[in-house]
């Protein structure tokens, strides 16, 4: 054990430059092996919501005795839910990812009113997402899993896409439940071609696929599983009368509207137009222009998934996770909503009205109701405790730093434990309070103090990149002497890593309140900020605004702010 930890010792401080104490709504990326750099999967995973408090959770593996029962939680309200026989053994889970690379992340899209209260339903979506990832071997086996806890339990919650991923397959799973009527929910899934990237985001995406009345279980080369009365329940509500070929999940399931593509489907083009220079025709959609054809479908959508122009990275996919849709015509960061100080950030409500009309907000990526993102990495050459990367972070994705977590650890850093502060309990030793200091003083200047935050995001996540190869040769060498004495040592890898990132990130939010107090910008030179001769800090610089907000601000009442006498 102490050579283990001296081993993490001397590797973080290869990656650690200095001392070590210097420092409702959701998004999903999918990444295929071959459309990723290293031929690793990758799923993200934002998990947004006003009240949602991000933390790092932690389940142990376990044996249960015959005839233990588990206790299930609704994840969003922590209603109690009923029970159901717990099974013998359960896998550990770091976060959303299990020791065998299985990974799992989500974003509801509500869908038909009518089916998305059922009662007497025992499995919500949160508990589908974590009972099924303590049981599964892979992302088959996943679904597998969940499709019978539905059928058994019935499913209390509205319609959600999930991302399941394993350490050689990407899945898209869409959910409904059947409403008062029937217990259980209608799904498909499907599996991501290899070399294709996906995405969801509280819009159904699924349309057409190739049904079965039966599911091929066992069959490795199955790209589809589905209800068997996914088409047949439309067809007893009157919702659709066509041939199962022209079935489509998501428009009969969740139409889509103005909102399902201005606030959910925007999302994934800007993931997509970075990735893929082909876009541009999904742009009108995009903004809300939806055609309609048979059945009353949308005929202008995006597709499902597309083959990007270039492999991505893990380092890719954490900045694919930052987005105001810049190179869009929704950019946030350009018009008169940004402010002087250029915020891609608008308060809450999403939509407003002047006169009687109503207006929107966009809804990026980015967003400041952020709990806690990340990016599951599986790699199928490693050992699964080993593969497996869950880089996590907390806040919102353009002011945070994703830390590395490896699938087998034993125990998470102590800023990110479950239960380390909350939404309404300050903790000042807590990842979640130490970003969102950073992230809301940054909105005050924003075009300013995010370059500052930039620097050392970009130099922290590189250095974690670059030093994942030590990392890995040295977890595998021990793995093959000793399993435990590999997870072991990456336990207490990860666990500096969290720490560094949280302690970093805290003195970064000290220098930045010292550097833009008051509205100035304290005077730097070589890395510190500037004295005179005798000690005493020199004058701060005092920018002002740009001169369009001054121009505003004429426009709007210049006459009374006129300096008199001052030239016409």
């Amino acid at each position: 054990m102490k050579k283990n930890l001296l081993i993490v010792a001397s590797l973080a401080m290869m990656i650690m430059p200095g001392t070590m104490t210097s420092t409702s709504a959701c998004t999903n990326f999918l990444i295929t092996k071959g459309a990723s750099t290293d031929g690793s999967t990758m799923i993200t995973y934002s998990a947004d919501s006003h009240v949602l408090y991000g933390e790092l959770y932690y389940r142990p593996a376990a044996d249960y005795p015959e005839g233990a029962m588990l206790e299930l939680i609704e994840w969003d309200s922590g209603k109690p839910m009923g029970q159901i026989p717990q099974v013998r053994h359960t896998f550990s889970v770091v976060g959303n990812m299990n020791e065998n690379q299985v990974a799992v992340g989500e974003t509801t899209y509500g869908g038909r009113e009518e089916l998305q209260h059922q009662p007497d339903a025992t499995i919500d979506y949160g508990s589908l997402i974590y009972v099924g990832l303590q049981r599964a071997t892979s992302a088959r086996d996943y679904i597998h899993i969940i499709a019978d806890l539905m059928e058994k339990y019935g499913y209390a919650s509205e319609g959600e896409s999930f991302s399941v991923s394993d350490k050689n397959e990407v899945w898209i799973l869409e959910i409904i439940g059947k409403g008062e009527g029937e217990k259980g929910a209608v799904w498909v899934a499907l599996q991501v071609p290899d070399g294709y990237v996906c995405g969801h985001a509280n819009q159904a995406r699924i349309t057409t696929f190739p049904y079965q009345t039966v599911n091929r279980w066992d069959d490795p080369t199955a790209t589809c599983y589905n209800a068997p009365d996914v088409i047949s329940f439309a067809r007893e509500k009157g919702w659709f009368d066509g041939p199962d070929s022209e079935f489509s999940f998501s428009d009969t399931y969740a139409p889509v509207g103005f909102g399902g593509t201005r606030f959910c489907e925007a999302r994934v083009y800007a993931f997509f137009n970075r990735v893929n220079e082909n876009m541009k025709p999904y742009e009108d959609y995009v903004l809300g222009h939806i055609e309609h054809g048979d059945h009353g479908y949308a005929t202008n959508r995006m597709p499902l998934w597309i083959k990007p122009d270039h492999k991505i990275s893990a380092y890719e996919m954490m900045n694919l996770m930052r987005d105001h849709f810049e190179g869009t015509p929704m950019d946030m960061n350009n018009d008169i909503g940004a402010g002087p100080y250029q915020s891609p950030y608008r308060w809450r409500p999403l939509t407003w009205e002047v006169d009687s009309v109503t207006y929107c907000n966009e809804r990026a990526t980015s967003t400041m109701q952020t709990g806690f993102v990340f990016v599951a990495q599986a790699r199928n050459w490693l050992p699964d405790p080993i593969g497996g990367i869950f880089w996590f972070s907390v806040d919102d994705t353009y002011t945070d730093c994703f830390a590395p977590m490896y699938c087998g650890i034993l125990r998470v850093p102590l800023p990110y434990a479950a239960g380390n502060g909350d939404m309404l309990t300050y903790s000042p030793t807590s990842a979640f309070w130490t970003f969102s200091f950073v992230s809301n003083w940054a909105y005050t200047r924003y075009n300013c103090m995010i370059k500052d935050i930039q620097k050392v995001q970009n130099r922290l996540e590189t250095q974690f990149i670059n030093a994942t190869p030590a990392i890995d040769k040295e977890a595998l060498a021990l793995y093959n002497e000793d399993p435990m004495a590999a997870r072991e040592f990456l336990t207490g890898y990860s666990d500096a890593m969290g720490n560094y990132v949280v302690d970093t990130w805290r003195n970064l939010g000290q220098y930045l309140l010292v550097k833009y107090h008051d509205g100035n910008i304290k005077k730097e030179k070589d890395g510190t900020f500037e004295r005179n001769e005798w000690g005493i800090p020199v004058m701060p610089a005092q920018p002002g605004y740009p001169e369009w907000w001054y121009r505003e601000i004429v426009k709007d009442h210049g006459e009374r702010l006129k300096v008199i006498g001052s030239a016409h």
